[in-house]
């Protein structure tokens, strides 16, 4: 089944109760069993919900996996693969990554003894020299929040999996429309599924992708046992997103990818941050990893102040300023002050990231429309 037929079929079937094309919301809380374990394999709404199984189908099918598991957020998500491990077991991660992400690690996970690094993996020869002992999780973000680098996956995976270490790729930025970590040997596949999967800025969500069945097993466990779990009607919203996911993206992408060129030869734009550009370090591997680069764009001023940049940031009206991205409209933000604002600002800078620095989250407008605004912006400095 090709991907635009998995989005519309995968794992949905009509509601067999009155043949409703589009799965309903089971809105409970329980359901009645007609003796104690006699059910009709549901039994209590944390555990399981029908809208949600039918929506983890579908996620499982869009990632090639075997099990999907929902949460109520992508840092719910997050939260349970980080409780697979236990104190003093150590996560590489990717050093340019969503500030979230840096959060729960650092200031939640840090206190009860998980140690965490962040190194440079745009070179995968870089990961293998930075395992350590006590190394038992590879996190890789790719593209990476807000600064657009690419990491190899399959090449960081056979590290990983060659030392025994599971690995966790965030596929926010890219959706599994461009891009499918499974396929290229991680272990998991994370998904804040507020952001593209979902497409219309109207819920918050999260879900994890394996293949493994053992660690499906593991993994929701800690689904029901922590009871970060999305409810229907968020599952639902999620299902009717999905079914536009390839038309969404693919405009965006092509959106993206004239601002992009505009912006790079516009006098006033010092640098660039888009994978799909030819001098992009990773541009081969991102060829060979993604179908096509992505709708995220980050740049720099050639007066890179920061008073420019608010200029720039409150002067759009079509690019909203706004935090989260992935949605039909296109929005601009400032990530050293929003998405990034919980890491130090010494470790931003080390990777690029400037209080300067603006990130578009290019939407599926017209394009043309959207280089008015930002040239009308731009005007502004």
């Amino acid at each position: 089944m090709k991907f635009a037929t998995k989005v519309i079929h995968a794992g949905i079937e009509p509601d067999p109760s009155t043949g409703a094309i589009m799965t309903p919301i089971f809105q409970t809380s329980t359901y009645v069993q007609a003796a104690p374990g006699d059910h009709k394999g549901y039994e209590y709404a944390r555990t399981q919900n029908p809208t949600r199984t039918v929506l983890e189908k579908n996620l499982a099918a869009l990632e090639n996996g075997t099990d999907a598991i929902c949460f109520s957020s992508g840092l719910a998500a997050q939260d349970a693969v980080i409780k697979l491990f236990r104190s003093g077991d150590e996560v590489l991660s990717v050093n340019d990554l969503y500030g979230g992400s840096y959060r729960q690690m650092v200031r939640v996970w840090g206190q009860w003894g998980l140690k965490s690094r962040y190194v440079d993996m745009y070179d995968a020869a870089n990961v293998e020299k930075e395992i350590g002992p006590d190394t038992r999780l590879i996190w890789i973000e790719t593209p990476t929040n807000p600064m657009l680098n690419i990491v190899d996956i399959q090449a960081v995976c056979a590290i990983a999996r060659k030392r025994g270490i599971l690995t966790c790729v965030d596929n926010t930025f890219a959706s599994p429309y461009l891009q499918n970590p499974l396929d290229l040997g991680a272990d998991i596949v994370l998904h804040s599924a507020t952001k593209y999967i979902g497409g219309h800025s109207d819920v918050v969500h999260g879900c994890l992708i394996v293949k493994d069945a053992d660690l499906a097993q593991r993994l929701r466990f800690l689904q029901n046992a922590s009871g970060a779990v999305p409810g229907p009607q968020d599952c639902f919203l999620i299902l009717r997103g999905i079914k536009t996911l390839h038309l969404r993206v693919q405009r965006a992408c092509e959106n993206a990818s004239t601002i992009a060129q505009h912006l790079m030869a516009h006098p006033k734009v010092a640098k660039v941050y888009w994978p799909g550009f030819a001098a992009h370090p990773n541009h081969e591997i991102a060829k060979r990893q993604m179908r096509m680069f992505g709708a995220m764009v980050s740049f720099d001023l050639k007066d890179n102040s920061l008073e420019n940049a608010t200029k720039v940031l409150s002067g759009t009206h079509l690019f909203s300023l706004a935090e989260s991205l992935g949605g039909v409209e296109s929005l601009i933000g400032h990530p050293a002050s929003m998405t990034h604002a919980s890491i130090p600002r010494e470790e931003r800078l080390k990777v690029g990231l400037t209080d300067s620095l603006i990130r578009l989250s290019v939407g599926v407008e017209d394009v043309s429309d959207l280089i008015a605004d930002l040239d009308a912006a731009l005007d502004l400095v």
